[in-house]
């Protein structure tokens, strides 16, 4: 991780081969804005990263709002925590990109989101894995806060929980979409999930 930050860190003036700070908090500092620099660029996807991210969200979607939670399962835990060479979705890329959707549909944002979709929007019955992080998402995109978010929701709920919860939340608001205007949700999803 160190070698990731170290660029980053870099930048603020610091050389972490030979660390040579008036203190630590001028260290520390410098480390949290590194840290929260890379976890911006993991979780806001971009190209083959995102491509691949929105296929697994779209293929999970679509198995929970058929109710084949074991189809919706294997989808999600192919994606991986990491993927040096953008060969399979990752964790962050997930989440990330599911969170920003549901960000701009929940608040009203969107061109072509229904009007008054975040209020409408309900998780699908049952229990689930990630139920409750979805809940604290779906309240949280409501106010286009999720995202904003994400280090509380992961320290609360874990980044397995939040994964999942971010793909039930996104599949209730595809759900009450395709309810509300009578499209199927694959046609949906191939036109809403960018």
């Amino acid at each position: 991780m160190l070698r990731e930050l170290g660029p980053l860190v870099a930048e603020e003036g610091i050389d972490l081969n030979d660390i040579d700070v008036p203190d630590m908090d001028t260290l520390q500092n410098a480390l949290n804005r590194a840290v929260e620099r890379r976890n911006m660029a993991l979780f806001t996807p971009v190209g083959q990263a995102r491509e691949l991210a929105l296929t697994a969200l779209r293929l999970a979607i679509e198995a929970i709002t058929d109710g084949d939670t074991t189809l919706a399962a294997a989808v999600l835990e192919q994606v991986e925590p990491e993927s040096p060479d953008n060969s399979a979705p990752t964790v962050s890329s997930c989440i990330g990109a599911a969170l920003g959707m549901l960000d701009d549909w929940l608040s009203g944002h969107h061109p072509q989101a229904p009007a008054g979709l975040g209020q409408r929007t309900r998780l699908p019955a049952g229990h689930w894995t990630g139920e409750r992080a979805a809940t604290d998402i779906l309240v949280l995109a409501r106010k286009r806060r999720a995202f904003r978010s994400l280090d509380t929701l992961l320290i609360k709920q874990g980044g397995h929980n939040v994964l999942y919860g971010s793909a039930l939340a996104l599949a209730a608001a595809v759900q009450t979409w395709s309810q509300e205007t009578g499209t199927q949700v694959p046609d949906l999803t191939r036109t809403i999930i960018r």
